[in-house]
Formats: structure tokens, C-alpha cells, sequence
């Protein structure tokens, strides 16, 4: 039935319909007009019905969708970890915000066809798309709590359905359906407008400012420091970088311009600086717990980020640590708890060479130490995460037992965590830990006791992780993105 059509129940968008596509960007300037037309369609109705036209049938639109149906098997450069499906087949994504990820999806798209030699299909799918995230982009328009409306909103238009939204592709325990389609992509269309609304909140800055390579903290003093770097790196026209955003999206592009105070911080308080490309730096003050950490690179990942990294404090576990002694991770001891349904404890987490190298690399450059002397302000090891901020105050055996026989080195609540949902998400990870108190030896997390060394090294702890970062991005995203973080059948997109 046409949109027109008065005995139609459901009245959808007057979209074009299904075609095959040779050339990426134009599939994505496809997927862009089927997206824009839905949304509109919805906040066009939606807008109508909160001033008392409620419509005379439901409305409906539905998310755009790539198809890619191949008869062979491709024959790929076999160190390459992603664009490429395992077997022939037909397989299938919903998209959502195609416009902050065109340059994702032309990249993704370009490959599979390079890969597979066949064009891929833009169509509309048959997943309805709730009118919550249709408007979430339309300032002009906010969804009325259940009952506050004059009408049922369930009703006339499509709600979230949890039911859809999960991470059955990503935990690897999606089921193949009737139709025999198998996903393209990590995410679907509605678990991608989930986070990207859940970000905006816990952050209080928009999706589009998060940068490709992401630092994670649980402390506030590095914000003052990526700051300060900021506005030095603004000042240096070569530096490639071109703004910073802070809390509530305040940006500037000079040195020296203000940035206003938020009259409160969010959960989550995120700092962006940017590049044209997106390959800037974005730091996230996740606060204490492996919670905070799930819920933050829960919602992070769908973004599809090259690489994350904690830049935190942590108990270093040996005598022979200081205060402000670095630790990279090469292992972890998840007793974090947060992560046990979608990714059980005994899944091993392995290290990346690329980011481990990447790490040493920066300490060695802002230590101005290198080889065996470098020992004398770093550890590699375990490091293990908890989920009880005051384990010291228990009755130790049980736990110092476990400690000792994994070989631990530090302990923190949330670099596990960070690495586990890295591994899960299939977005390189790494961790690079700076001593702040040593619990087994007396030396508790106290006022006062931090010694000059352990300030100068706190201070050059987040220029590690930037220049770490900034290293990684000049890799070709082949090596970054290790084939350590595939499983046996995988979506073709990173």
C-alpha cells in the first residue's frame, strides 16, 4: 500500500525503495535520505500530535539497512581482521545516524566490496524505529512521560523495545533467524541509538565530539592536565588538533579562550580534543568502580573507537614499588563481578602487542629512561581489579592468597573492567597504571602522604597516555586492530 492509501493501519514515509550500490559514499548518501525521511516523518507527526492532531493511524518508520549477499568465498590478505564476511552467504545491518558515521560506514562498505566484488543493497528494513530516537536530535522536541500526553503514546507511535536492544551479536549468542540473514555489523540500529542517547546523559556532550582514541581515568586531576595540553596543542597551528570541548559542550578553537563552568558535573565528565578526522583524544573521568567503567565503554563502543586506555591510580601489591611507579598491564585478574554474564571470568584477556608497545614506548619517552633502567619507574604484570573499595578491610588471607599466586602487581577497580569490555566490543585495549598507595605495606591512600616523585610522575602520567595515543594513530588501522579480538564467525564491520 502507498503512504497515501486511508485503509492502510500504519501510515509509513514515502521512501525510494531497495537498490544495489557499486560506490560507497553514494550507499551512505542512500542511507542518510532513508534516515533523515523516517525521522522526519515521526517528528513531523509526533510534533502535530503533542499540540492535539493526533493522527488517525498509527505512524511508523523504519531503520535504513545494508545488505550484502555473496556466492564465494573471499580471498583476503589473511592478516586483515575485518572487512570481509567468513562464508557466502546474505548478511545484514540497520543503520542509524548514518550522517556521524559516514566516514565509518564508507570505509566498511568500500572493503566489503573490494573484498567480495559484489554491490551492496540500501533499502529500508523491517525494524520499526521508535519515536524516542527519532527526536532525540530535534532540540525542538522532548517525549512526554507515560500519562503526560493527552494521548497513549504506544498507541500511534513505536517505543523501545529492550526485547531487540541487547548484545547478542558482540557476546557471540545471536541466533540465526528464519530469513537465514547474518549480522554485518557489532551493533543493530536500535542498540546504537541506545547508547548514543545514554552518552549524551552520563557525559553531557554529544556523540559527534568523541574522538577515534579514548583515555579513561578515575582521577579528577587529569582533566586540569588535558586542559593545559589542549590549549597548548590550539597554539601550535601544526599540532593538527582544531578544538576542545568540555562538559556541556562548550568549544573553543584559541589558546586562550574561556570555557564557562557547568553549574554541575555529570556522572561521567568527558573532554574532547579534536581533529578534523576524528582521530583526536577524548578523556572520560569514569570515578571509581568497575560499574562506572562497564557502563561507560558499554555505551563508547558502539562509536567504534581504535583504541582505549586507562590512565588511573592503583595499590601497588610489591615492596620494591614507590609511590608514582608506573604499572602496564599484561594480564588481569577480573574479580570485578560487572562483566561475568556477557564475558565469564575464565575467558582470558590477552595483552595487544601494539598497544603494550605503544605504552612502553611513551613511558621510555617522558621518562627519558629506556631498557633496564626503565625498571626503576615501571613494572609489567598482572593487575587486579575488585569490586570492593575497601577490601583492606578485611580479613586479608583469602584474598592477598589470590593476589600472590596470580602474580599481581597492582590492584584498581576498574583497568579489568576496561580491558574484559575491550576484548568484548573488539576495540584495542590497554592499561597504564600510576602507585598511589601501597595497602600491604601501610601506606594507605591518605592526605599528605604523596611524595614529590609521586607528584612530578602524576604530572607526566597522562602525557604518557597521550603520546601513546598519538603513536597509535599513525598506524594503519589493519595493525591496531588485532586479530586477537576476533572469534570464529565475525561481523565483516569493525
Amino acid at each position: 500500500m502507498s503512504p497515501n492509501d486511508p485503509t492502510d493501519p500504519i501510515l509509513p514515509p514515502d521512501l525510494p525503495g531497495t537498490e544495489a550500490f557499486t560506490d560507497a559514499r553514494a550507499a551512505v548518501d542512500r542511507l542518510c535520505l532513508l534516515y533523515d525521511g523516517a525521522t522526519r516523518h515521526l517528528c513531523d507527526a509526533f510534533a502535530r500530535a503533542l499540540k492535539g492532531d493526533v493522527p488517525a493511524r498509527r505512524v511508523r518508520a523504519f531503520y535504513p539497512e545494508i545488505r550484502l549477499t555473496t556466492t564465494t568465498y573471499a580471498k583476503i590478505d589473511s592478516r586483515l581482521s575485518f572487512g570481509h564476511v567468513s562464508y557466502p552467504g546474505t548478511y545484514g545491518a540497520t543503520i542509524s545516524r548514518p550522517d556521524l558515521f559516514r566516514a565509518y560506514l564508507e570505509q566498511q562498505i568500500e572493503l566489503l566490496m573490494e573484498n567480495h566484488g559484489v554491490p551492496v543493497s540500501i533499502g529500508v528494513s523491517d525494524t520499526p524505529m521508535p519515536v524516542h530516537f527519532a527526536v532525540a536530535n530535534d532540540a525542538a522536541l522532548t517525549v512526554p512521560q507515560e500519562g503526560a500526553a493527552e494521548f497513549t503514546l504506544r498507541d500511534y507511535f513505536d517505543v523501545p523495545d529492550l526485547a531487540t536492544t541487547n548484545d547478542d551479536i558482540v557476546n557471540g549468542t545471536w541466533e540465526r533467524g528464519a530469513d537465514g540473514i547474518a549480522p554485518l555489523a557489532p551493533f543493530t540500529a536500535q542498540r546504537v541509538d541506545y547508547s548514543l542517547a545514554r552518552l549524551a546523559h552520563y557525559t553531557a556532550t554529544d556523540p559527534e565530539h568523541f574522538q577515534n582514541y579514548v583515555l579513561f581515568t578515575n582521577y579528577q586531576f587529569y582533566v586540569s592536565e588535558f586542559e593545559g595540553f589542549a590549549r597548548r596543542m590550539l597554539a601550535d597551528e601544526t599540532s593538527g588538533y582544531t578544538a576542545f570541548v568540555s562538559t556541556g559542550n562548550a568549544e573553543i578553537t584559541t589558546p586562550d579562550a574561556a570555557l564557562p563552568m557547568p553549574a554541575r558535573l555529570p556522572q561521567m565528565p568527558t573532554y574532547h580534543l579534536k581533529r578534523a578526522d576524528g582521530s583526536g583524544i577524548t578523556l572520560v573521568n569514569i570515578g571509581v568502580g568497575p560499574s562506572n567503567a562497564k557502563t561507560a565503554t558499554d555505551h563508547i563502543a558502539v562509536l567504534r573507537p581504535h583504541a582505549w586506555v586507562m590512565v588511573g591510580h592503583c595499590a601497588g601489591l610489591r615492596n620494591s614499588q614507590s609511590l608514582g611507579d608506573f604499572v602496564l598491564a599484561h594480564a588481569y585478574l577480573r574479580e570485578d563481578r560487572v562483566l561475568d554474564a556477557d564475558l565469564p571470568a575464565w575467558v582470558p584477556i590477552p595483552a595487544l602487542a601494539e598497544i603494550q608497545i605503544a605504552l612502553q614506548e611513551a613511558v621510555a619517552e617522558e621518562t627519558q629512561l629506556d631498557g633496564f633502567d626503565l625498571k626503576r619507574v615501571m613494572r609489567t604484570g598482572t593487575v587486579a581489579s575488585v569490586d570492593n573499595r575497601n577490601w583492606e578491610l578485611r580479613d586479608q588471607s583469602g584474598p592477598v592468597q589470590r593476589l600472590s599466586q596470580s602474580r599481581a602487581i597492582a590492584l584498581d577497580m576498574e583497568s579489568a573492567t576496561i580491558a574484559a569490555n575491550g576484548f568484548r566490543f573488539r576495540v584495542p585495549y590497554g592499561t597504564l597504571l600510576c602507585v598511589s598507595d601501597k595497602p600491604l605495606q601501610g601506606e594507605l591512600k591518605l592526605p599528605g602522604m604523596a611524595s614529590d616523585f609521586y607528584k612530578s610522575q602524576v604530572s607526566r602520567h597522562l602525557m604518557i597516555g597521550i603520546r601513546a595515543m598519538e603513536s597509535l594513530r599513525q598506524m594503519p588501522l589493519s595493525r591496531i586492530h588485532s586479530r586477537k579480538l576476533r572469534s570464529f564467525e565475525e561481523t565483516a564491520f569493525l
